[in-house]
């Protein structure tokens, strides 16, 4: 879209320019035919005026200006009564023209090529004197006439240049743009493809190692299906199958895209409920966990997705202190927003992980799918909201979430 509204802009103000260039050079040489035509009517009047105060015309010879070629006078028997070139004075002429002036006394105006080849503007008109008429004809240079013409048409070939310069810089831009957007699919789609391969590859292993264990467990059961140690199996079939079936219910919820309900979600509530889920394995695995949570915090969202995230993050938590430590949660809010922190002091992530921890399928761990952080990702920012980790190898890692507040947050507080 953006692409076809600077195409039609350049196309508008280059048939603009040339438009306003054409409409120019075709105004210049009418301007210049009316600066030759006026200059010539002053002449021809100040001309008029010196022979009426001379009926002897001598005092013409004195009369000079650099835009007269030559000037002269014809009198009724078509003989040069004045000429600037004094040889000619008294001889005739056969220029039809010039006695068409005493014959009509009309004035004419005209463009001619002189005998050096120089392009010149004849101006012809009569000329009233005491008892007599006759014609004058005066040609003028039109080099600083025709300057309005040359400008003009230079001002043409420059805008013409600079937009065919300016229309091929332009294709060639395009192309190179073309190239780069074709290049830039190709790299995503090889991206694509390398994370399919390490998809595949990563559901692959995730889903080899529970089937093992379920055939196994399975072909034990069937060669002995009366020995006492069945029920272990079964157990053991049962739990690589819900492994499993977690493993799919997390893609599912990734790749997913489906609306789901929105409301009003009281924060202590919701820290409450997903601390009371994850009490029982952190006491047996000699954790520690600590809840602050201001009372009256409300976010705009669905309970159960925002749950998932925090279940996700307090799991992620315990595996990370396989030996004991402290769990902490937190919320508050900060201005128009609500923050809910969860904190470990585990092993911490590593410097080099960092920029990879949201990624789909990445994952350090002997048993994860790396679907984790990048699902809590997905939900925290279909609800308006960002996700942020710090984390210091060997102290611990701080999972933050900032959701937009609900107006009117009830005050007070509260910790447990």
């Amino acid at each position: 879209m953006l692409k076809r509204f600077f195409l039609v802009s350049g196309m508008g103000i280059s048939l603009f320019l040339v438009w306003f260039a054409v409409s120019n050079y075709r105004a210049s040489r009418s301007i210049a035919e009316e600066n030759l035509l006026g200059l010539a009517h002053s002449l021809a009047a100040a001309i008029e005026g010196m022979a009426a105060r001379d009926p002897s015309l001598h005092s013409l010879a004195e009369f000079h200006t650099t835009d007269i070629a030559f000037f002269a006078l014809i009198d009724g028997e078509g003989r040069y009564r004045f000429h600037t070139n004094a040889d000619l004075v008294g001889t005739s002429t056969d220029i039809d023209r010039f006695i068409a002036v005493l014959r009509n006394k009309t004035g004419t105006a005209t463009r001619v090529t002189l005998g050096t080849g120089e392009k010149a503007y004849e101006f012809c008109s009569p000329l009233y004197l005491p008892g007599e008429t006759l014609a004058l004809c005066i040609t003028l240079h039109t080099y600083r006439a025709d300057a309005v013409v040359r400008r003009a048409e230079f001002n043409l070939a420059a805008i013409f240049s600079l937009l065919i310069a300016g229309w091929v810089l332009l294709a060639i831009l395009y192309r190179f743009s073309l190239r780069e957007e074709r290049h830039k699919i190709e790299m995503e789609q090889r991206e694509r493809l390398a994370q399919l391969g390490e998809m595949g590859a990563m559901l692959a292993h995730e889903i080899r190692n529970p089937l093992a264990g379920i055939k196994g467990y399975a072909q034990i059961v069937e060669k002995k299906p009366q020995d006492a140690r069945n029920a272990g199996f079964a157990q053991g079939i049962v739990k690589e199958t819900l492994r499993l079936e977690r493993l799919v219910n997390d893609l599912l919820a990734y790749a997913g895209s489906e609306s789901f309900s929105m409301g009003v979600v009281d924060l202590h509530d919701l820290v409450d409920g997903a601390v009371s889920l994850i009490r029982h394995e952190a006491e047996a695995q000699h954790v520690t966990v600590k809840c602050e949570c201001r009372e009256g915090l409300e976010v705009s969202g669905n309970r159960d997705k925002l749950g998932q995230v925090l279940l996700n993050l307090m799991k992620n938590a315990l595996q990370a202190m396989p030996d004991g430590g402290n769990l902490s949660l937190r919320g508050g809010a900060t201005g128009k927003n609500v923050t809910i922190s969860v904190s470990d002091s585990g092993h911490g992530i590593a410097a080099e992980d960092m920029n990879r921890i949201f990624e789909p399928f990445f994952t350090t761990k002997a048993r994860g799918t790396g679907l984790g952080l990048a699902l809590c990702k997905k939900i925290v920012e279909e609800h308006k909201g960002n996700i942020h980790v710090e984390s210091t190898p060997g102290k611990g890692t701080t999972v933050s979430l900032v959701l937009p507040g609900v107006k009117g947050q009830r005050k007070g507080g509260s910790q447990s």
